[in-house]
């Protein structure tokens, strides 16, 4: 039997656009309540009108851990019993071979990608653990598993939330926890743009092929966390039809 969303609490980080906020919009639509979370208060109070009364917004920084905790313990009481956390705040920078990237850009990949993703689930999980309900869903990539050139550390931080999420599930085992990691291939949403800063640019990732829509990505997202409660889906990977994997590059003299 389908586990519904109506009445359950969903943490959505970085929903101020692309994947997040169609999450969030799916989730309220299916009658969830929703805390949306992200860095830009404008477009997260947009969102909140538009969501009604089912959602709770929260101006934050994943990478700040002293307001993580003071975001998840000042939550109201309609949206306190978080049942499913959306890990979903992440991002790439440049695309420099790694002799020439920039190591702030590194760090940035590094603390939002990893370090904002763990605590943000440590923050959550007692809560869960003692309610013995939840369901952890970390955004993911194709990255983690397939290498391009230029996408060094980005890479290698979702490696790092692939193998987090499959350490999770081991670690949860009995409490009735569920823990997924989905793993989207091109998606046309502002993840090229912040990536390389040029709208031209940016536009060009996409052009003459039909990508993942952010909508595509939710509509995952609200299939994983509706299967019955004996169901976990451990790893979702997708890719657009016009999308595959790369062949093995040879440099020859």
């Amino acid at each position: 039997m389908a586990l519904p969303l109506h009445d359950r609490v969903a943490f959505v980080t970085g929903a101020t656009s692309g994947f997040g906020r169609a999450i969030a919009e799916r989730f309220a639509k299916d009658g969830a309540r929703v805390v949306v979370t992200g860095r830009r208060a404008d477009r997260l109070q947009e969102l909140a009108r538009a969501l009604g009364e089912r959602a709770h917004a929260v101006v934050l920084d994943v990478r700040d851990r002293r307001a993580v905790e003071a975001a998840v313990a000042g939550l109201p009481g309609p949206f306190a019993e978080v049942d499913v956390l959306v890990n979903n705040a992440g991002l790439a920078l440049g695309l420099e071979p790694a002799q020439r990237a920039s190591l702030d850009e590194w760090d940035t990949m590094i603390d939002t990608n990893c370090r904002g993703l763990v605590t943000c689930t440590r923050a959550l999980l007692p809560g869960m653990v003692a309610r013995r309900r939840g369901h952890v869903v970390n955004i993911g990539s194709v990255a983690a598993s397939y290498p391009y050139p230029g996408g060094n550390v980005y890479g290698a931080t979702k490696a790092f939330v692939h193998q987090f999420s499959q350490n999770l599930k081991a670690d949860l085992l009995g409490t009735g926890l569920r823990v997924t990691v989905l793993e989207p291939g091109m998606a046309d949403t502002e993840f090229s743009l912040v990536r390389l800063k040029d709208q031209g640019k940016a536009k060009a990732v996409y052009q003459g092929m039909q990508p993942l829509t952010a909508e595509d990505v939710a509509e995952t997202v609200a299939w994983c966390v509706t299967r019955p409660p004996h169901f976990n889906v451990n790893v979702v990977e997708m890719m657009p039809t016009d999308q595959a994997f790369s062949a093995f590059s040879v440099h020859r003299k």
